[in-house]
């Protein structure tokens, strides 16, 4: 596969520090809902990020038969304030699938955060995986850029709403 990766930047208005805190401990304040973006779709959920690494992202929801769990990944690096790292796994990926997602805060010079986000390892996938939704390769690169370039406005406004 060409493109194994994608690469998202956005500029916060505040240091590193707080950039990555309201990245984590506030992901489910700014993270969209609804079926785009969450397991739960349009029931209530919650989703969580475990400040460590070994710990979790997993978005907990009612489902049709009792309360849910769905991991999204798990932490493979925690540095605050500068880089965090994590494995990401799709709900229809099959167990020992999984990409990786790594953002960094960098200070700027006015005092902001520039925050950068990578999401590669999608040549693993078989070239029918579900997550490909049927498109090529250029098309499923450029629709998961898009995604997560809407998860990080929203990322951005959540932060400019706070201060």
């Amino acid at each position: 596969m060409t493109g194994d990766q994608v690469t998202v930047s956005v500029r916060v208005d505040v240091e590193p520090a707080i950039a990555f805190e309201v990245f984590t401990s506030e992901i489910d304040q700014w993270w969209r809902g609804g079926i785009a973006y969450r397991v739960a779709g349009r029931r209530p959920g919650t989703l969580v990020m475990e400040g460590r690494v070994g710990g979790r992202l997993f978005e907990q929801y009612e489902g049709p038969d009792g309360p849910r769990t769905h991991q999204a990944g798990t932490i493979t690096g925690w540095e605050p304030p500068s880089r965090l790292a994590f494995e990401w796994r799709a709900v229809n990926f099959e167990p020992g699938e999984v990409t990786f997602v790594e953002v960094t805060f960098t200070p700027t010079a006015s005092g902001a955060t520039q925050l950068v986000l990578v999401h590669r390892g999608f040549a693993a996938l078989r070239p029918d995986h579900p997550v490909r939704h049927g498109e090529p390769d250029d098309v499923v690169i450029g629709l998961l850029g898009r995604w997560w370039g809407s998860l990080l406005s929203s990322l951005r406004e959540h932060v400019a709403g706070r201060t």
